[in-house]
């Protein structure tokens, strides 16, 4: 068992405004982004399965053509290999939760 701070864990930028604390265990890896207002999530797919929680400000997101505005408190689930992109309408926080490990945010 691992308990992390912020300070812990990497701080990376994999694409301009999505900021990132990156946490991996054994079968999952966990993401705590601030995301600038604006910042756009391009359209890709991979195949870890992905939960998204809101913390904070407003993220539309769009799941196999299927859009949807998410504010605090809200989850999405993003099943593997599922197309997906999306842009923060406000400065956001959100936690992204993978699994498996993502091998390219280690």
């Amino acid at each position: 068992m691992a308990f992390l701070s912020p300070t812990d864990m990497a701080r990376k930028e994999p694409m301009p405004g999505f900021v990132g604390r990156f946490a991996n265990g054994v079968t999952m890896t966990s993401v705590t982004w601030t995301i600038a207002a604006g910042a756009e999530l391009p359209e890709h797919s991979h195949p870890h399965e992905q939960v998204a929680h809101v913390l904070d400000g407003e993220f539309e997101l769009t799941i196999e053509d299927r859009t949807q505005r998410l504010g605090a408190g809200m989850v999405a689930v993003i099943p593997p290999n599922a197309v997906h992109s999306g842009r923060a309408i406000t400065r956001c926080r959100i936690i992204d939760v993978f699994h498996p490990v993502r091998d390219d945010y280690r």
